[in-house]
């Protein structure tokens, strides 16, 4: 511990941990902790750039965060949601559909959400419910999925002929790290209510997920509407990563300005191709 005789000479960062140093004091998890947070600081301004220049333009944004239960997708959306202005951005996470949801065409109720010019939409999960979780647990029909499938990439590309900019995440985790993370969910009383019936089964219907989530991959990566994976098992990693790659894709006024790369790390950001190695195969 640091004395306050010994703090009192302190001015400088580089002191600081010089000082650590004298005392043997392991400081590593610290500095690497003060990196992102730097570094977040830097990405986060960029996006309030970004969305001043989508909202001067009237550009219509929806970012879709799409993968298995405690990838991340809530976390990083909150760090991308969190400076920016609320009057042109929005978040949503709809609940299950309604009886009068379930009369109608499947993807009219995710229209209604599409952002308005000069919005940016976060999508907390998307209609890519029926390309996995709905077969794999059983919540919609044969014919369903199989309809779904036909008309989702015919759906993205009138969005995409509108002027809709998409991206699409998928949050990429390892059956390992999603165990561990369900456990430490279940054990903080502040994060239980993000475990549900559905999160139980997911190490259970592991390759069921597998299987659903690369057909998915399959009908529905296109030229015009392509899957960015994203590495999860690091979550700031994947937060930090999942901004660069959104910023790199505008060419916005204030971009030249910026005090950071704007370019995402191959490692950890990949465009979906059939041979691509995964981490939650």
């Amino acid at each position: 511990m640091y004395s306050l005789e010994e703090l009192s000479k302190v001015h400088q960062r580089k002191q600081l941990m010089d000082l650590a140093n004298e005392k043997g004091m392991n400081i590593h998890k610290v500095l690497r902790n003060q990196r992102y947070e730097e570094e977040l600081k830097l990405l986060q301004t960029e996006l309030v750039n970004l969305q001043r220049w989508v909202a001067k333009h009237k550009l219509r944004v929806a970012v879709l965060f799409e993968g298995r239960d405690a990838a991340g997708k809530g976390g990083s959306i909150k760090r991308f949601a969190e400076h920016l202005n609320p009057r042109s951005m929005r978040v949503v996470a709809l609940s299950k559909p309604t009886e009068e949801d379930k009369g109608q065409w499947y993807f009219r109720r995710y229209i209604k959400e599409m952002p308005h010019p000069g919005e940016i939409v976060f999508f907390d999960r998307s209609w890519y419910n029926r390309a996995v979780v709905e077969p794999v647990m059983g919540f919609c029909s044969k014919a369903e999925y199989k309809r779904f499938m036909v008309q989702v990439p015919a759906f993205e590309h009138m969005l995409y002929e509108d002027g809709v900019i998409l991206i699409k995440f998928w949050f990429s985790i390892s059956k390992d790290e999603q165990a561990k993370r369900f456990k430490s969910r279940m054990s903080n009383p502040l994060k239980e209510w993000k475990f549900s019936p559905v999160d139980m089964m997911g190490q259970k219907l592991w390759n069921s997920y597998t299987h659903y989530k690369e057909r998915m991959f399959s009908k529905s990566h296109t030229t015009f509407s392509p899957w960015i994976i994203i590495k999860t098992n690091n979550k700031r990693e994947a937060r930090l990563e999942s901004i660069r790659y959104v910023l790199s894709q505008f060419d916005y006024t204030a971009r030249k300005n910026n005090q950071t790369t704007l370019l995402p790390d191959p490692n950890v950001v990949l465009r979906y191709y059939r041979h691509i190695e995964q981490i939650d195969i």
